[in-house]
């Protein structure tokens, strides 16, 4: 007898959110199911704060049916608040408490914790235990919002632009810590701007514009559609490229980009490498440094959502 599927973590059907004349979110659907990391991106503006806020009860919704682990999420029942953590753009931290003290206190409200002083050595601040809030790097900051979100091991975390103003190492030291807790069972939300951080943390991405989704699934389905991937490889200059032009389908493009580089747009298979190939050697060239690319998740990004600046 095979046992039923664990209920997702979250689940948002028709989420709707006005702000006086303005719609925030207009009938936004996602689902987050246990144990995974889901990645929610958009434009500035483009309704993930406000999607994310109503999820962690601190925002009603106009209409639309959510559950957080089961329950509706409005006014942040005390018995689910006890479930999730939140980790919110600025910290959320007093100015002059310590950083020991602070993770100390959030933890004395869970029922079961894990120990501060470990989780201030995971993440890097134990050296910073008793340094005021205030005097911290805005690295450190963020990785002790991160320590005040999953010291009471919570099944479920939203986080907010984690790794924003960290440096690399800071950034990777996260980025293990949100892959443990994916290991342990934890579902997590995070909103992020940096699309290298979807790629490598996220089963699921969710791109909203306008408060809609405009795409969803996986990183490597999202990268993987289309005909933008391209060819570049090192060959002679100044070869022919009239003769490779006719040898692909009308819609591929070749061009030298600069002296003896070469670049070829279009859906890349075997065959059409074949080809490629077969044309340098008419030419009495070899290929040298193949590299076939598909879309990056910031080139599917900017597709869906334009590149003009929003405020």
């Amino acid at each position: 007898m095979s046992s039923r599927p664990a209920p997702p973590a979250v689940s948002v059907r028709g989420l709707v959110k006005r702000f006086g004349r303005t719609t925030a979110v207009d009938g936004l659907d996602l689902d987050l199911p246990a144990g995974s990391v889901l990645a929610l991106l958009g434009p500035n503006g483009a309704g993930k704060t406000t999607t994310v806020e109503i999820c962690e009860g601190f925002l009603d919704a106009d209409a639309g049916e959510i559950r957080v682990l089961g329950t509706d999420p409005a006014g942040a029942p005390e018995a689910l608040r006890a479930r999730i953590g939140v980790m919110p753009q600025g910290g959320g931290a007093y100015p002059g408490v310590h950083a020991g003290e602070m993770l100390r206190l959030v933890a004395a409200c869970a029922a079961h914790p894990l120990d501060p002083a470990w989780l201030l050595t995971v993440l890097g601040l134990d050296s910073a235990a008793r340094t005021p809030y205030k005097r911290l790097s805005g690295g450190q900051q963020q990785r002790l919002a991160l320590a005040c979100a999953v010291v009471g091991r919570p099944e479920l975390v939203f986080l907010d632009e984690p790794t924003a103003g960290m440096d690399p190492q800071g950034r990777r030291l996260v980025w293990e810590l949100i892959e443990a807790l994916r290991r342990d069972g934890v579902a997590v939300l995070l909103t992020t701007h940096l699309m290298e951080e979807a790629e490598a943390l996220a089963d699921d991405v969710v791109i909203v514009d306008h408060g809609k989704v405009v795409a969803h699934g996986s990183p490597m389905a999202l990268t993987s559609g289309g005909q933008q991937r391209e060819l570049r490889f090192r060959a002679k200059p100044g070869m022919d490229l009239d003769g490779l032009a006719a040898s692909l389908p009308a819609d591929y493009r070749a061009a030298e980009t600069k002296s003896g580089r070469y670049l070829v747009q279009g859906r890349i298979d075997p065959s059409v490498l074949s080809t490629i190939t077969a044309w340098c050697a008419q030419q009495g060239a070899l290929a040298d440094d193949v590299q076939v690319a598909r879309r990056s998740l910031e080139d599917v990004f900017l597709e869906l959502t334009g590149k003009e600046l929003r405020q």
